[in-house]
């Protein structure tokens, strides 16, 4: 198993986000082996000796870099991985830079980029991302470019190099991530620093999502049959309770239904997973009171372990935990949950998935004390390194091309590839089939990763269909969650 270390920066204005990068990055890590992450600033000389490799990314523009760690920087042979920042301290410190690695730093290259090109795919990246991406007056032919840069006119330039054990990243791919993004790329090099004899291999999977109590048997029937008939393994999202407390689709009359008084539904959920289906239990309520959060107080709408608003513009406001948050509050939710399934005479799921993937620390630990997997999206708060007192005004938001062990300590099962969205909701736009399927092309370059989505129960199931098949036909094999 290897190990990590993790160096990160802390200073200035911004320096706060230098704790979250380190949690993306130790996430990834976790694939590989343990991990360490430490603020750059308490380096040791020596410190990365214990170690497989080392990844600092430099966030914080001339975070003061100790001469020890540029030191053994420049002295080992491990892999050391360096995205983004002060580069230049390192090039300073070694006057023979250029000519031992071959490559020399211009400055930021601020051109509106849409594209990286890596591994034969056409990577995305959000163009109005402004922060630059490093260039250079010097690539030396010692050098291996291994991904570039496109700028809108057509032009290219490196995005990541790598000379002797350094590979260099010219700007931080934990920002502005989407599905198909550049940060892939930066998830598969990891590959090269931790384990350089991974075999490729491409594994997919689907999970049915939303069902509760007054989800359509049928359709949850006929979803079943087609994923059999295609001996597609795939999971599927339940939350037991069913609550419209508003009356939003029951004209105005409040509603409530308890999966034990759902015969037919649990007749469906039993049918499911006699077709190879994984049950998923996707919180209580999928909602969190008799008030909006953000939407209509509607299970599977509304968010249910965190506290979020809505702008005029469908933006969200992540608010931060909910008033009763606690272990104790958190606790009983999940317990709840488990009774209505064993009430219905349902065994207690093994994987949980926060609704709309959103709770707050203590709810992800609550979790992880629970159930030994989660099957999502995760978000992730400052304070869980530095200092242990979270700030739920800082956060940052995660997605896995590969099985992880984050930091709240729950093994993560990867979704990466979003849902099918035929008709917008909300802040969700349309996605359709053609979009997953991109993406899971672009995720081809993760030479062990997964194209990893999931489908509303009550789309169309032509889209689910149309989805399954151009998946297939880039060569994944789809896999069951419980073999993870």
């Amino acid at each position: 198993m290897s190990t990590t270390l993790v160096l990160y920066d802390t200073t200035g204005e911004w320096g706060w986000l230098g704790e979250l990068y380190a949690m993306m990055v130790a996430n990834l890590a976790s694939h590989f082996g343990s991990w360490t992450a430490l603020p750059v600033a308490s380096y040791t000389a020596g410190k990365l000796n214990a170690y497989t490799a080392v990844v600092y990314i430099g966030s914080t523009y001339g975070e003061p870099l100790p001469s020890a760690f540029l030191n053994d920087v420049l002295a080992t042979t491990k892999p050391v991985i360096w995205a983004y920042d002060n580069i230049w301290q390192l090039v300073s410190y070694s006057p023979s830079f250029s000519t031992t690695y071959g490559w020399m730093w211009s400055g930021f290259d601020t051109s509106s980029v849409a594209q990286v090109n890596y591994k034969g795919q056409q990577l995305k990246r959000y163009a109005l991302n402004a922060g630059g991406i490093m260039n250079y007056s010097t690539v030396g032919s010692s050098v291996t470019v291994l991904a570039n840069a496109v700028r809108s006119d057509g032009s290219t330039f490196p995005w990541a190099l790598r000379s002797k054990n350094l590979t260099y990243i010219g700007e931080n791919p934990l920002q502005y991530i989407s599905e198909g993004d550049r940060y892939i790329a930066f998830c598969d090099l990891l590959f090269d620093a931790l384990a350089p004899t991974t075999a490729t291999r491409h594994r997919a999977m689907v999970r049915i999502e939303d069902i509760n109590p007054a989800s359509d048997p049928t359709q949850l029937r006929s979803i079943a049959d087609y994923l059999a008939s295609e001996n597609v393994r795939f999971g599927f999202g339940v939350s037991p309770v069913y609550q419209d407390p508003l009356g939003t689709y029951n004209g105005g009359v409040a509603e409530a239904i308890q999966l034990r008084n759902a015969p037919t539904v649990i007749s469906a959920l039993q049918y499911l997973q006699s077709k190879g289906g994984v049950m998923i239990e996707h919180g209580w309520t999928h909602q969190y009171a008799n008030v909006p959060n953000a939407y209509n107080a509607v299970s599977g709408d509304d968010f249910e372990f965190y506290r979020v608003t809505e702008n005029s513009d469908h933006t969200l406001n992540y608010q931060g935990p909910v008033s009763e948050d606690s272990t104790a509050w958190t606790t009983n939710r999940i317990n709840s949950a488990g009774r209505e399934f064993r009430a219905s005479g349902l065994v207690v799921p093994t994987i949980f998935e926060f609704p709309h993937y959103s709770g707050s620390a203590v709810d992800a630990q609550v979790v992880a004390q629970a159930f030994p997997t989660r099957y999502e999206r995760t978000l992730y708060f400052s304070g869980l390194f530095s200092n242990g007192n979270i700030d739920y005004t800082r956060l940052a938001g995660q997605y896995f091309p590969y099985v992880v062990r984050d930091v709240y300590g729950s093994k993560v099962l990867p979704e990466n590839l979003g849902s099918i969205e035929p008709d917008p909701f909300f802040q969700f736009p349309t996605r359709f089939p053609a979009d997953i399927i991109a993406d899971a092309q672009r995720n081809l370059v993760v030479r062990d990763g997964f194209a990893s989505f999931f489908n509303y129960w009550d789309n169309d199931i032509s889209y689910l269909k149309t989805t399954i098949q151009g998946i297939k036909s880039l060569g994944y094999t789809f896999v069951s969650p419980s073999s993870l």
